[in-house]
């Protein structure tokens, strides 16, 4: 059975950095899509970031391009996110997805493409 499971979230001031961690568990699919998503009270889930590690190719948000790296250890079984500059619109629980099909054309940034997910991690950035 897959399981997720994402750490590293946390209260910060603007400006600041975190670090987002997701162990896989079980996911033998290691060249499969993985991402990032959040969601903040009232607004839908989005896509933040996603690898391709068959490839190494990587997806960003607009908000989130030269702040955000995404990054999968497959020999580890992990999946980070690198945060910095903070802004408080940041504020979100983030999820950890990770694919369960293959794909011919990369990731991209739709939840409709990724089946697994993590229970999410709270990450607050104050101004």
């Amino acid at each position: 059975q897959v399981q997720l499971v994402e750490s590293g979230g946390g209260s910060v001031q603007a400006g600041g950095s975190l670090t987002l961690s997701c162990v896989a568990s079980g996911y033998t699919y290691s060249t499969y899509c993985m991402g990032w998503f959040r969601q903040a009270p009232g607004k839908e889930r989005e896509g933040v970031a996603s690898i391709w590690p068959a490839e190494g190719s990587t997806w960003y948000t607009d908000s989130v391009k030269g702040r955000f790296t995404i990054s999968r250890d497959r020999a580890k079984g992990t999946l980070t996110l690198q945060m910095n500059s903070l802004k408080p619109e940041d504020t979100a629980m983030y999820y950890c997805a990770a694919a369960g099909l293959s794909s011919d054309y990369g990731c991209g940034l739709a939840k409709t493409f990724f089946g697994y997910w993590g229970q999410g991690t709270q990450v607050t950035v104050s101004s």
